[in-house]
């Protein structure tokens, strides 16, 4: 069995601060609101005179600023002024367990660990162990240099996510002998709450160790490379760490065991139900519209032997139309200029911005479904409740049947929003002279327990789950629930 060092894996030291209250203590990464001056003046004034991480890092909304390198000098005095007047408890050598609960009632499971940058490459086609999920900015590495250069605390981002189906690394690690968390306490800014226990015992040590050369075993690619993990948050971080220490070993080549050689991070299992991804939209500006169209419509190689089209036309799956409507326009003449950023869950979240769109809804129903076009065949599933029952056993009972127009889903974004449009849909279809429409919201109580299909892929419903809702949350599904059944 290979070492942890072998792996690329070290045993952190940690050092944690004693007496402080959490919600002061821990800010947001300093990659996030980089549009967004005043969320982190909120933050400066939550924090006050207290000590907290602020004063320890940049955040990148300043990184244009005039007063960067006075910044950058403050912050290397606080971690000076931090270290000398005892704001740290002794540092702990040890991995730590965490629990990461959101606002959103979802948690996420973590384990903060140290790596050998020597087994990290950013750079495209790479075989290290640890590899970049995403194009690698090399202008944005010298900013970060700056700050990371010579300081002798590192508060890193960085997350990476870990392909173990079977939750090895990070979930079996957690204590269950009762030990108490080494730090529990809320996180500011609507952060939710964070708990952590330290793995530091022999076996504590040795269960990482197995775990991780399992993992390995099964990544192993033939030519003898493992791709271990990939960067799923901070990679510009990660590649900075890299560059300051290429840059430190040319200097220091007698210093092969320096700390610079390693970064702090956190691993995440890829399959945790906490774990969300998210798209990220680009806007690409001064281009030629209809080329661009033209060139997407054209790809050089197919993308699928199958696609959607052929799955209508082979009535496999019933025809479908897609709408986009713009919540917001701007006139043509509009000078654009780079302003501050909105609240945007704040704003889409707005009781009064749902009721509007519930009432658009409402309102083109009829017309965006095509309730009044031409009756077209489709294939209707007789043994309903025997399918559901028996699964993939059962066989399938179909009818050709004549229908028209379609049915509507509206997706949102989580549990609190699918309430919000439920109950506004229910008042406004009560009013009078409203179309008979029926409407419905269903959920499960708990992540529903994956079954391979024949691919190997399990089943992705529900991966935000409901087992930690709020007593409130769950009485609104048990009343939609009664109202489908009612139906």
């Amino acid at each position: 069995m290979k070492k942890l060092e072998d792996l690329g894996l070290r045993i952190p030291e940690i050092l944690l601060p004693k007496n402080i209250d959490l919600s002061t203590w821990s800010v947001i990464a300093c990659d996030q609101y980089t549009q967004d001056k005043d969320y982190w003046k909120n933050v400066e004034d939550k924090a006050g005179n207290k000590p907290s991480t602020l004063n320890l890092i940049l955040p990148e909304v300043y990184l244009g600023s005039p007063d960067k390198a006075d910044r950058i000098k403050k912050i290397r005095q606080s971690m000076k002024e931090y270290l000398d007047t005892g704001v740290f408890a002794d540092a702990k050598k040890c991995f730590i367990y965490l629990e990461r609960k959101t606002a959103f009632g979802r948690t996420r499971k973590g384990l903060v660990a140290q790596i050998d940058l020597e087994t990290y490459e950013w750079k495209p086609f790479s075989k290290a162990n640890i590899r970049a999920t995403e194009a690698t900015i090399v202008e944005r590495i010298p900013p970060r240099m700056e700050i990371r250069k010579g300081a002798p605390l590192e508060l890193p981002h960085i997350m990476l996510l870990v392909n173990d189906k079977d939750d090895l690394l990070v979930g079996a690690n957690k204590p269950t002998d009762g030990r108490a968390p080494i730090y529990d306490g809320d996180l500011m800014a609507n952060g939710g709450h964070i708990t952590g226990w330290a793995l530091e015992s022999k076996a504590d040590i040795e269960g990482v160790e197995k775990a991780l050369n399992l993992i390995a075993e099964k990544n192993a690619s033939p030519d003898g490379s493992t791709f271990l993990f990939a960067v799923g948050d901070g990679n510009h971080s990660l590649a900075t760490a890299k560059a300051v220490w290429d840059e430190y070993k040319k200097e220091h080549p007698e210093d092969k065991d320096s700390p610079v050689r390693y970064a702090l991070i956190e691993i995440v299992n890829i399959y945790d139900t906490g774990l969300t991804f998210e798209p990220i939209h680009r806007v690409i500006f001064n281009i030629d519209n209809e080329a661009l169209i033209k060139n997407l419509g054209k790809p050089t190689r197919p993308l699928h032997t199958y696609t959607i089209i052929n799955a209508i036309r082979e009535k496999n799956v019933l025809r479908f139309h897609v709408d986009y409507e713009s919540t917001m326009k701007m006139k043509n003449d509009v000078e654009r200029k780079q302003v501050w950023g909105i609240d945007k869950d704040e704003a889409l979240h707005h009781p009064q911005r749902i009721s509007i769109i519930t009432r658009y809804i409402i309102d083109h129903f009829a017309e965006k479904t095509k309730q009044g076009a031409e009756a077209y065949g489709m294939s209707k599933l007789l043994n309903v409740e025997e399918v559901i029952k028996k699964g993939r056993k059962a066989e399938e009972q179909k009818a050709k049947v004549k229908t028209r127009g379609f049915n509507s889903i509206l997706a949102v974004d989580a549990v609190p929003t699918a309430i919000q449009y439920y109950n506004e849909f229910k008042k406004q279809l009560a009013e009078p002279g409203a179309p008979d429409l029926k409407v419905a919201t269903i959920f499960t109580y708990a992540a529903n327990e994956a079954e391979d299909d024949e691919w190997g892929l399990g089943e992705d419903e529900n991966p935000e789950g409901a087992g930690n809702m709020d007593a409130t949350s769950r009485d609104a599904l048990d009343a939609a629930i009664k109202d489908y059944n009612q139906m």
